[in-house]
């Protein structure tokens, strides 16, 4: 099995499969001057069949454009395809994880009816623009990340700028696993030691877990990551039902105090990084047996997401209270939230293992073929392990460092969806549905109607980002427990008070 995210990394498909060089896309030139199909070619009706949103007229740019990125084989090895289903998994694997674990508090902070609304209609948006990304996908089948886009649409500039955004957001998500395990650990010890050597211990677990270079030792635990947090969060909602420790609470429709619009926007960005698994969808779709499928396994993330995402945060908040910790574990009895810090154990270190692996992998490939030595990167030489061993120690050293520099979970999260995720799950998806119609927003009134469906995403997710950020830094400068490289107890103050 080939490392479902290898399109994150420019071009590194199967070579057999992916390699469509200017003239397959365009055709060949027959005799007598005119273009005639070659079998690599994109069917006509594989390209009008992602039109039904995109425009069928062609307009926007033509397939033969490319991203200049060059094919080569994996460099890890190859496999057989993935299908369908393993996508899927995969997919929810790779998007349900720590998110889920603050949309109660981010409930708490507006209310339960725009709560609700804000996390079905942010999932509603994912759900498009992830199929935006399908569509620029078949469009353009030399693409397979979102540089690879950027760059069409920008140049080699554009291509730089959004594979170092993909670097951050792999690194920001690896410090939010860190900072995650310290709480675990917290937890379950009562808070023994200092909170930087729990830490120092997750980073370590974390980096010896990446360190094998294929995806076939990685991926097959891939599920037990995502039924694990899905586990976890059951036991906690149960066990609150039972114990109901916030009933007798406000449980206000809206909120009751008309929370503080910082506080709002904030909650907005924690739900945004529940949707943040767009960044891998290109890698899925190139990995997919029949890319044309994807739909149906981004149809099973989302229906599971939303549904998941909508029902914890509810139940978690009505049995929790307004005072509902993040994360949402914290919020059980001190018995019952060990257990179940315990069965998330598999996200909260193998979830960040994953995005680790992508990270190293984008950044060992550029390194390699930027000294000429292509070669290298399929090795098993000392040279080829020490450089891959060399990068994934580089990526956690930092991510432990951005874990210790903001401490809190809210605040954290809600950096990375401001700052990171609005753009790769909202702004850039508008952004390409815009460039691949330019030339026909008014053609019909369906074009004019996702024109300004587009127009509008695009202007939520650079709210997202302005605000997010200024929501997020004034949270971090006011909250008392945020001291940065601390020892402290980073439970909440009802997880300290309960023991």
């Amino acid at each position: 099995m080939e490392y479902p995210f290898q399109g994150v990394v420019d071009g590194q498909a199967d070579s057999t499969r992916h390699r469509l060089s200017e003239n397959s896309l365009l055709g060949e030139t027959s005799s007598d001057g005119s273009r005639r199909p070659t079998q690599e070619t994109v069917s006509e009706k594989d390209v009008r069949a992602t039109d039904l949103e995109v425009g069928g007229d062609g307009s926007g740019a033509s397939t033969g454009e490319t991203t200049g990125a060059e094919d080569v084989a994996d460099p890890f090895g190859s496999a057989e395809n993935a299908q369908v289903n393993h996508v899927g998994i995969l997919l929810v694997a790779e998007t349900v994880s720590l998110g889920i674990l603050s949309l109660p508090s981010a409930m708490a902070a507006v209310g339960f009816v725009p709560g609700v609304l804000l996390i079905a209609g942010m999932g509603a948006m994912a759900t498009y623009t992830g199929y935006v990304i399908f569509q620029v996908r078949m469009r353009y089948p030399q693409v397979h990340s979102f540089s690879d886009v950027a760059q069409l649409m920008f140049g080699r500039v554009g291509r730089e700028i959004i594979e170092v955004a993909q670097v951050l957001v792999f690194v920001f998500i690896m410090a939010a696993h860190i900072l995650t395990f310290s709480y675990m650990m917290n937890t379950l010890s009562r808070h023994a030691t200092c909170t930087i050597v729990f830490s120092v211990v997750g980073t370590i677990l974390s980096f010896m877990l990446t360190l094998p270079r294929k995806l076939q030792d990685i991926s097959y635990i891939s599920v037990f990551s995502c039924l694990s947090i899905v586990t976890a969060v059951v036991v906690a909602m149960v066990a609150m039902g039972i114990s109901k420790p916030g009933v007798g609470d406000n449980f206000p429709v809206v909120p009751y105090n008309l929370t503080s619009f910082p506080k709002a926007v904030l909650a907005v960005s924690n739900i945004t990084i529940a949707y943040a698994g767009h960044v891998a969808f290109f890698g899925f779709i190139s990995e997919l047996q029949q890319p044309r499928d994807f739909p149906k396994a981004l149809a099973q993330l989302q229906i599971t997401a939303i549904t998941l995402y909508v029902v914890v945060a509810v139940v978690i908040y009505y049995f929790a209270g307004q005072k509902v910790a993040s994360p949402a574990l914290g919020s059980a009895s001190p018995i019952v939230r060990k257990i179940a810090y315990g069965i998330a154990t598999p996200t909260i270190v193998v979830a960040g293992v994953i995005n680790a692996s992508v990270a190293a992998k984008n950044i060992y490939v550029r390194f390699w073929r930027g000294l000429g030595k292509k070669e290298v990167m399929s090795e098993k030489s000392f040279r080829a392990r020490a450089s891959y061993w060399v990068i994934c120690a580089s990526l956690w050293i930092v991510a432990f460092i951005i874990a210790e520099a903001v401490p809190v979970f809210n605040n954290l999260l809600g950096l990375i969806g401001a700052l990171l995720c609005s753009w790769f799950c909202y702004g850039f998806n508008a952004m390409f549905w815009l460039w691949m119609n330019r030339n026909g927003y008014t053609k019909s009134w369906k074009k004019i109607v996702l024109t300004c469906l587009n127009v509008g995403i695009f202007c939520f997710a650079v709210s997202i980002c302005g605000l997010g950020l200024y929501a997020t830094s004034k949270a971090i400068h006011d909250d008392p427990s945020g001291a940065s490289f601390s020892c402290a107890d980073t439970r909440s103050p009802t997880e300290k008070l309960t023991g």
